[in-house]
C-alpha cells in the first residue's frame, strides 16, 4: 500500500486490474407512449407551432427514422395528442334530467386539458378522430344528448359545431396567452383600456359601441364559454330534423 495518503486514496478508488468495463445504459426503446410524451412536453414548453417529428425525435434522444416504426405523419402525432388528453375525460352515466350540466361538464374538462398545452387545439381541427380514446369521449357526448332527447343528426351536428367552438376558444386563449408574454405586443389590451378606446370613438359613427362598451368587454373567467355552449344546447330541443333539399313524399 502506497505510504503517501494521496496515492493511497487514489489506490482506493482505482479500477481492479482486469475488471470488465461497465456496459453502456441501453436506451429506452421508443414506443408510442413515449413519442407522445415527447409531444406533449414540446408543446408545454415551445408551444404548439414548435411541434415538428425532427423537434419530438430530439427529445427522445433519436433521429426521424426512429419514429416512423411507430408514426406515419406529423398528423398522426396530432391524433395522438388528442387522444391522450381525450384519455383524461370523465365521462358521467348519461342522465335525461342533466343533460345539459353533463354536456357542459365534459366540454369544461377537455377545454382545459386544451388549456394545458398552448395551441394545441389545432391538432383536433380538420380531421377525423381515429383514436380509441377520443373516440370513446365523442361517444360519450352523443349518449347524453341523445338521453336528453335530442334527435340523432341534431345531436350529431350539434357535437361538431360545440367540438369547434371549444377548440377555437381554446386556441383564441393561448394566443392571448402568448402574446401577452411578449414586450412587444402591447396592443393586447386589458378590459379597461378597452372601454376607454371604445368611449372615445365618434359618436356619429359608433354609438352602439360607445353606449355598450361595457357590455361589449365584459365577462369574467369562462363566461362566455358557458353562455356560448349555453347558447347552442338550450336551443337543440327545439329543433326537428329538416328534409333534404328534393326529398319528398312518394306517391
Amino acid at each position: 500500500m502506497p505510504s503517501d495518503p494521496r496515492r493511497r486514496r487514489a489506490a482506493r478508488h482505482a479500477q481492479p486490474a482486469g475488471a470488465p468495463s461497465a456496459a453502456p445504459p441501453r436506451k429506452k426503446p421508443i414506443t408510442v407512449d413515449r413519442i407522445t410524451d415527447a409531444a406533449l412536453q414540446v408543446v408545454a414548453t415551445e408551444g404548439y407551432d414548435a411541434l415538428t417529428i425532427r423537434r419530438v425525435a430530439a427529445v427522445l434522444g433519436t433521429g426521424p427514422s426512429s419514429l416512423y416504426a411507430h408514426i406515419v405523419s406529423k398528423e398522426d402525432i396530432d391524433d395522438l395528442l388528442i387522444g391522450r388528453l381525450c384519455s383524461e375525460v370523465v365521462l358521467p352515466e348519461p342522465d335525461p334530467a342533466e343533460w345539459r350540466e353533463q354536456i357542459l361538464d365534459v366540454y369544461a374538462q377537455i377545454r382545459d386539458q386544451y388549456l394545458k398545452y398552448p395551441g394545441v387545439s389545432r391538432a383536433a381541427l380538420g380531421v377525423v378522430p381515429t383514436n380509441l380514446a377520443t373516440l370513446r369521449v365523442k361517444e360519450g357526448l352523443l349518449a347524453i344528448l341523445l338521453a336528453g332527447g335530442i334527435a340523432p343528426r341534431n345531436a350529431a351536428w350539434a357535437l361538431d359545431a360545440l367540438s369547434l367552438y371549444v377548440s377555437a376558444y381554446t386556441l383564441e386563449q393561448s394566443l392571448v396567452q402568448q402574446r401577452r408574454g411578449h414586450p412587444d405586443q402591447e396592443w393586447v389590451l386589458g378590459r379597461e383600456e378597452l372601454i376607454h378606446r371604445f368611449t372615445a370613438l365618434p359618436a356619429d359613427t359608433f354609438p352602439q359601441t360607445r353606449r355598450h362598451a361595457a357590455e361589449l368587454t365584459s365577462g369574467t373567467g369562462h363566461d362566455r364559454f358557458d353562455f356560448t355552449l349555453g347558447l347552442i344546447m338550450d336551443n337543440l330541443t327545439q329543433l326537428q330534423p329538416r328534409r333534404s333539399k328534393g326529398s319528398g313524399r312518394s306517391s
